[in-house]
């Protein structure tokens, strides 16, 4: 497999898939979060929807010039009513929230604010109570691979590099790993500061990489907290902390009372393929077909890509004490799906696959692969790229 030469001028602007349900909710809420975490485009979403949204008003709150303008809240908003204002980084002030309700209420109109925020629901919840009914929440995340897709080689770049703008849209390799390091770098020393919260970084640092060898297996909380030294209940503290910056992935077992011993942990995903493969060392595709994460790699890429589009439905894994498995099981309502993932172009499934799909009486399966064109293996089983999976599934 070849990766093509992906150069994209860097002013390119990709349409997002959230954009719709992003100006849907302005219309519907007084206040749109767009939550995401940092370098993923939120801020060059936001300056985009001046094109639909002229009224929009953006300010950077890391921006000092952009802050002094807010130091009065209550008199900027009187003075720019008419406008849609945009708070960038909101999560570095989180003394505004209480204001800002006052804000909102004394609007009474639709389409009042929009908050950017680095990070989760959850902690912007944690200083936000105040706007409770007052605010919808969208999670934008690094590019997805429909985004991007024209051809087979972007599926390929954006597997090795992941999501993130820069990185993806870098000259070459090299550039887009520089960066990647980068990131990683800055998320440890700044970012996790600038949250409030207190950990060592070089704890936060050994997890993170931990993760990503333990990419797609399921977590053994104990046996991480021996490595770094601490106790089984810390680690789930830190992997809570990096779940809710958007780094990880835990993916909850299916249980829904079957007569089965199951497997009852997680699993750990890196979210950003191109962060998993930064934290390995893989730098190439060459690299990574060499490299014993190669399988984890492709089920964490489709997971990710599967999991965000079809937002609507609720993901797990499914995995009994006697070795049946199934990668992902999304489930909305009494519709349920089951995905295998299989990094081989000619991929082929276990006996534990079709006698998982008989415990959970699931009649709709696909195998997700990196193939060019779409077949059935059985009936009611079958073979896809990511795209060709997401078309048939009308997203």
């Amino acid at each position: 497999m070849h990766i093509g030469n992906n150069v994209f001028n860097m002013h390119t602007y990709f349409k997002r898939k959230f954009e719709r349900l992003i100006l849907n909710d302005i219309q519907n809420f007084p206040c749109v979060a767009i939550l995401g975490p940092r370098q993923c485009g939120k801020s060059t979403l936001a300056l985009h929807l001046k094109k639909t949204l002229p009224e929009l008003l953006y300010l950077d709150l890391e921006n000092p010039a952009d802050l002094r303008k807010i130091e009065d809240p209550l008199m900027f908003f009187e003075q720019n009513r008419d406008r849609l204002v945009c708070l960038d980084e909101i999560q570095r002030r989180p003394e505004l929230f209480p204001p800002l309700r006052s804000i909102l209420d004394s609007g009474r109109k639709k389409g009042q604010l929009i908050i950017l925020g680095s990070a989760s629901q959850d902690l912007i919840k944690q200083s936000s109570e105040t706007l409770a009914g007052r605010i919808s929440y969208i999670e934008l995340t690094p590019f997805l691979l429909s985004e991007v897709y024209k051809s087979f080689d972007d599926m390929l770049t954006i597997w090795l590099r992941g999501g993130f703008p820069e990185s993806y849209l870098a000259p070459d390799d090299s550039i887009s790993g520089r960066w990647r390091v980068n990131f990683i770098r800055t998320f440890l020393e700044r970012d996790i500061p600038q949250l409030g919260i207190t950990i060592p970084s070089k704890n936060i640092e050994r997890l993170w990489h931990m993760c990503a060898h333990s990419h797609g297996q399921v977590l053994n909380s104990s046996k991480l907290g021996e490595s770094i030294g601490v106790t089984h209940h810390t680690i789930k503290n830190y992997l809570n902390i990096l779940e809710q910056t958007f780094m990880i992935r835990q993916l909850q077992p299916y249980s829904n009372n079957l007569k089965k011993r199951l497997v009852k942990s997680p699993k750990l995903y890196i979210r950003d393929t191109g962060i998993l493969h930064s934290l390995l060392g893989v730098e190439t595709f060459n690299d990574l077909l060499g490299h014993t994460i190669y399988g984890q790699s492709w089920e964490g890429f489709v997971i990710e890509n599967i999991m965000t589009e079809m937002h609507e439905y609720k993901g797990y894994f499914y995995r009994t004490s006697n070795g049946s498995e199934i990668d992902l099981i999304l489930e909305k309502g009494s519709k349920k799906i089951a995905i295998e993932c299989k990094s081989s172009t000619a991929p082929e499934v276990t006996k534990g696959f079709y006698n998982s799909l008989e415990d959970l009486g699931i009649d709709n399966a696909w195998v997700i692969a990196p193939v060019k064109e779409p077949y059935n293996i059985k009936k009611g089983i079958r073979v896809a790229s990511i795209i060709d999976f997401l078309k048939e599934m009308n997203v």
